[in-house]
């Protein structure tokens, strides 16, 4: 008992306190309009998840690119951009992080960027609700042409 103990507390620790990806050093592995993406996901969301969530439930790393519909911050402070033409029901949320925040001061509404970042969770229809659900990309960066 004492030795699953021991294993057990030796599997956490390994687990806590393994490096993070550094996504913005990482090449992306799919690059595409937020459009293309939301519509993916709209199409077969089961299809989409198999696509760009690895077997551990590690998102692909994806640069997307699309028109800033908004900036907000979200309850930790962090920049919050959509990309979402006028015309699209869903766009891409992507959440920055607080060491790349600051690379979203200049950006403007209306203006066409690239953001890389990892899906969180895809689009959908929340039929309770009747809204559509944008997909949701983190750990996000502006990509520099």
């Amino acid at each position: 008992m004492l030795s699953g103990l021991i294993i057990g507390v030796g599997i956490i620790f390994y687990v806590f306190n393994q490096p993070h990806r550094n996504i913005q050093a990482i090449a992306s592995d799919y690059q595409m309009k937020a459009s293309t993406l939301v519509e993916e996901y709209f199409t077969d969301a089961i299809l989409a998840n198999e696509k760009y969530l690895q077997d551990e439930g590690e998102s692909k790393i994806i640069a997307v690119t699309g028109t800033v519909a908004s900036i907000t911050k979200d309850l930790d402070q962090q920049q919050v951009v959509l990309l979402k033409d006028k015309n699209e029901k869903a766009g891409v949320s992507c959440t920055f992080t607080s060491e790349t925040n600051i690379n979203t001061k200049n950006l403007k509404i209306g203006e066409t960027v690239t953001i890389k970042g990892v899906i969180r969770s895809g689009a959908g229809y929340d039929e309770d609700l009747e809204l559509y659900e944008d997909v949701i990309l983190e750990k996000c960066d502006i990509v520099n042409n």
